[in-house]
């Protein structure tokens, strides 16, 4: 079981280099917010999961899925803050963008409070 659970700490401490790597090698906002979300969340449920197999006690194991699903529910919600912050202000080059459904909703609304975000 501990060979296990190292197996996953060093799979999550390489997801979340390779997401730090990222953040500083990535040239505009959108990438870089995809890497500071995606492998970052993964690699960080894989390092909880090897925590979990080592300390296999129940309280800490129900301590490490509230982390689990705090980090779930937050990550997506703050990156989709982020990205939509940065469009509004002009940080986000669109040509870049492949589908644009915002600019729609903006120019129709530029106060954004149609209640359709």
């Amino acid at each position: 079981m501990n060979v296990l659970s190292a197996v996953f700490l060093l799979a999550g401490c390489a997801l979340s280099l390779v997401a730090a790597i990222g953040l500083v090698r990535f040239p505009d906002l959108l990438s870089r917010m995809h890497t500071a979300t995606k492998p970052q969340v993964l690699g960080l449920l894989l390092i909880l999961v090897g925590v979990g197999l080592r300390l296999r006690d129940w309280t800490d194991v129900g301590m490490l899925l509230a982390v689990a699903v705090f980090q779930l529910l937050t990550a997506p919600v703050a990156a989709h803050m982020v990205g939509r912050a940065a469009y509004r202000h002009g940080a986000v080059r669109r040509d870049t963008l492949l589908v644009d459904e915002l600019t729609p909703v903006l120019s129709s609304d530029p106060d954004g409070q149609s209640g359709r975000e």
